[in-house]
């Protein structure tokens, strides 16, 4: 069975990441991570792992919001649910360069991110940045 996401959507959930202050900054990118309180609610394929998006107006109008939340999810889905550590919360938040960087570039920079904060795991589907 493919490893899957929860999904974070209540904001008390994204101030208790933020306030773990475990954050990785990249152009494309800004990861937040902490220690699940509640890994049962991810669901039964996600192993505790939970994940939110979030794109404020700094970002752009609603489309440039939408489009870059849909690149996170799309990048969450290829590292995060195979890599990510489990019983973690993630929390990815746009940025106005989102929209605009290559995918490979958007990818390589959350896979850093990953592994500078230490909730990497290799996975099946591990990218390597050199693989371009």
């Amino acid at each position: 069975m493919p490893r899957t996401l929860g999904r974070m959507t209540e904001r008390k959930d994204f101030l208790r990441v933020a306030g773990g202050r475990r954050k990785w900054v990249a152009p494309g990118l800004i990861l937040q991570v902490a220690l699940s309180d509640a890994p049962e609610m991810a669901g039964p394929h996600a192993e505790g792992r939970r994940i939110g998006f979030t794109a404020s107006k700094k970002v752009g109008n609603a489309v440039a919001r939408n489009r870059a939340k849909r690149r996170l999810r799309a990048a969450a889905r290829a590292l995060v649910a195979d890599n990510g550590l489990p019983e973690h919360d993630f929390v990815l938040i746009a940025r106005q360069e989102t929209g605009g960087v290559r995918y490979a570039q958007l990818l390589a920079e959350l896979e850093k991110a990953l592994r500078r904060l230490k909730v990497w795991r290799d996975g099946p589907a591990a990218f390597s940045a050199s693989a371009e």
